[in-house]
Parts: C-alpha cells; sequence; structure tokens
C-alpha cells in the first residue's frame, strides 16, 4: 500500500476505535493493574486496540502489530507494515474520568515511521502526518512554536509508572526545571504531548522509559511540523530508546544540554 492509503487506513480505525472510547468514558467498567503502580488497564483498552487490529488486518493481511495490550512483533525492520498502536494512551485518565486521553496509530516500513495518526476522541482534535507531507490538525497545517529560549518555554512532561524507585531521575528533572521558573505540565498522555509540541501549544516534552507504542505517531508528528525529535543527549531517537526529547527545534540543543547535566550527574 502506499503511505496515503496507509494513513486513510489509521485515520479510519482511530474515528471507529473512538467511537468505543466515547461510548465507555464515564460509564462501568473492569479495571485491573498491569506491572507497576497505577499501571492500568480497561476493558475499553482491550476493546480499542482489538477494533484497531481488526480493520488493519482486514485491510493489510500481512500486516504484524506491535501494540501494547496484545498484538506482538519482535522487530519493526523488515518490509512488511508494521503497525505501532497505543489504543488507549492516557489509561490513568480515563479510569479516572479525566478527559485527557488519546489513540496513537504509525506505520513503520524497514524500520522508519511513514505516518502517524493521534486522535482525541472527546474533543475530535486529529493530529495525522505523513513522511515528506507536513502534519495537520485536520485540515490545518501544523508548525511547532518560534520560541528560541528555554527560559521562555512551556514545556510538558510525563513520569514513568516507577518514577519512585531510587535510581529514577524522572522528579528531580521535573523539580530542577521548575527551579529555574519554567511553566511545565504534565497531561498524563505522552501521544497529545507530542501532538501538542507539533501544534506550536508546547515547546518541547521530554520523557524517559516510554515504549514504541507511546511515541511512535507523535515522533513524525512532530518532526513533520518542523520540531525535533532525540535522545536527551541530542543523538538520534529511534523506537524503543530510553529517553525522548522533542521540541521546536529551536531550544532543542539548550534543553538536551540541561536535561544531558541533570540526567547524567
Amino acid at each position: 500500500m502506499i503511505e496515503k492509503e496507509l494513513l486513510d487506513l489509521s485515520i479510519f480505525a482511530a474515528l471507529k476505535s473512538g467511537d468505543i472510547l466515547k461510548e465507555g468514558f464515564g460509564t462501568h467498567y473492569s479495571i485491573r493493574s498491569k506491572e507497576g503502580k497505577h499501571n492500568l488497564v480497561t476493558e475499553f483498552d482491550i476493546k480499542s486496540e482489538e477494533t484497531i487490529i481488526n480493520i488493519l488486518k482486514k485491510e493489510v493481511p500481512d500486516s504484524e502489530f506491535l501494540a501494547e495490550e496484545s498484538g506482538i512483533s519482535n522487530s519493526l525492520q523488515g518490509q512488511s507494515v508494521k503497525w505501532v498502536i497505543d489504543p488507549l494512551d492516557g489509561t490513568v485518565n480515563f479510569a479516572h474520568n479525566i478527559p485527557i486521553f488519546s489513540i496513537s496509530i504509525a506505520a513503520v516500513i524497514d524500520g522508519e515511521i511513514k505516518c502517524g495518526v493521534i486522535y482525541n476522541p472527546l474533543n475530535g482534535e486529529l493530529f495525522t502526518a505523513m513522511k515528506g507531507n507536513g502534519a495537520f490538525l485536520g485540515k490545518k497545517k501544523l508548525q511547532t512554536s518560534n520560541i528560541s529560549s528555554l527560559l521562555d518555554a512551556f514545556l510538558v512532561t510525563g513520569f514513568p509508572y516507577k518514577a519512585g524507585a531510587a535510581n529514577n531521575k524522572s522528579a528531580e528533572l521535573f523539580i530542577n526545571v521548575v527551579q529555574r521558573g519554567i511553566p511545565i505540565r504534565r497531561l498524563g498522555s505522552a501521544a497529545l504531548d507530542l501532538a501538542y509540541v507539533a501544534a506550536g501549544r508546547f515547546d518541547g516534552f521530554w520523557e524517559m522509559e516510554l515504549r514504541p507504542w507511546d511515541v511512535a505517531a507523535g515522533v513524525i508528528i512532530v518532526q513533520e511540523a518542523g520540531g525535533i525529535v532525540s535522545q536527551f543527549d541530542n543523538s538520534p531517537f529511534n523506537l524503543g530508546d530510553e529517553t525522548i526529547l522533542a521540541t521546536n527545534g529551536l531550544i532543542h540543543s539548550e534543553v538536551s544540554n540541561f536535561l544531558i547535566n541533570h540526567y547524567e550527574n
């Protein structure tokens, strides 16, 4: 399939699974814990993922899947389409009736992200990108912000489920940023964090210990909106890396230097 067909299929699957999440939001449903404190999964994570995979598999039968709840692929390499899926990014928010969550779908071929979709079903915002074709919110083309100084930036981050572990520095990084008087938010959906960087709502995002399904769609959306995505140390980012930094590009080196100084020391 050509990239435009992959994107259109991703959009269709995201909209269908979004209907399921809208139907389930605020109702009574089963919730269980996975590994890690507050690492939750609901029956709607499962329903959403099954819907997405069934739609994609029907249209692209030789697809492989790397998805949070069920679909497993051991590698993102190869000529077949690898779909990287988070059916409900922000499950803790969803489980507590907080309307900040999203669906994230990306198509990867031979290790390269070809297209990505992030959909917030409650407000109807649909973020999309296709390699070499720009990033969009609906029909509006996205462009990252023009903030050029870290001290003027508006940032967003998240914390891993084991943030309280002795060797985890996520809280320390957060405190060091706050102590410099830089405004920062924690939304609870890494996919939306990245989409909002692409839209210029935030100037930068960082987090550690994310999985490919958390960020795959967001990476290409940020890049196609003119931003930069790397590891903390500004080295190239690959799905599965331990750290991720995404910015408007103008503050990237400054944020990278700040993070790595506090992360490694």
